[in-house]
């Protein structure tokens, strides 16, 4: 039987005294990588809690209930940062993608012990490909709330429509997971494209900025 707690250990302890032993102003990255990691196991334990409930077989479990869990769970240690510490937008950004890179290696961690290595190839289309959608949808609602948390007014519809958007980005992914041969390969490209056109577009904003 695999425990994934002791999975979640293992990872966590040695970047635990790496932030104890380093700079005090890294010691936030290690923190908000280890919180994502965290989320992820918290929402392991509620989406096997929800599917049990509902009795919801493999594909309503990972399109109707993973999705909402998850991008609900990533949002909750952000908010909590932004709500009592009040950062600045640099920090807040740096937040936002550090809890999702923890829960996104997490994630693939507990895949690689459930479903062992012998495929390199997928493997690494996984990697990255789950790593890129965790990535676009805590960019979606970290940056998002960035924007609309600066109008009160906007607070609560804003981070719920966020949340809304990025709940459909992660559910069309595991949708498209689910169905296998070339669909699966289609979603697994779909994150990375998104990344790699945020990237060149940002990189053609600043550029032009600079002129």
């Amino acid at each position: 039987m695999i425990y994934i707690e002791n999975v979640l250990i293992c990872i966590s302890a040695p970047l635990l005294i790496a932030m104890l032993c380093g700079d005090k102003s890294n010691r936030p990255v290690f923190a908000f990588f280890i919180a994502g990691m965290g989320m992820c196991l918290l929402s392991a334990y509620i989406n096997t809690f929800l599917a049990s409930y509902y009795c919801a077989d493999m594909v309503q479990a990972t399109v109707e209930i993973a999705p909402v869990v998850e991008e609900t769970m990533k949002l909750l240690p952000v908010l909590f940062y932004l709500l009592v510490f009040e950062p600045k937008q640099r920090w807040a950004r740096s937040a936002i993608f550090y809890v999702a890179a923890g829960f996104a290696t997490f994630e693939n961690a507990c895949y690689l012990v459930e479903n062992g290595t012998s495929h390199l190839l997928f493997l690494l289309m996984r990697g990255f490909g789950a790593g890129a959608m965790h990535i676009v949808c805590g960019a979606i609602v970290g940056y998002g709330l960035l924007y609309v948390w600066r109008r009160p007014w906007l607070k609560v519809a804003g981070t719920f429509g966020l949340l809304c958007i990025a709940i459909t980005f992660h559910a069309i992914y595991n949708l498209l997971l689910s169905v296998g041969d070339a669909v699966q390969t289609v979603g697994l490209i779909i994150p990375v494209l998104t990344v790699l056109s945020s990237i060149g577009i940002t990189k053609l904003l600043k550029f032009k900025q600079r002129k």
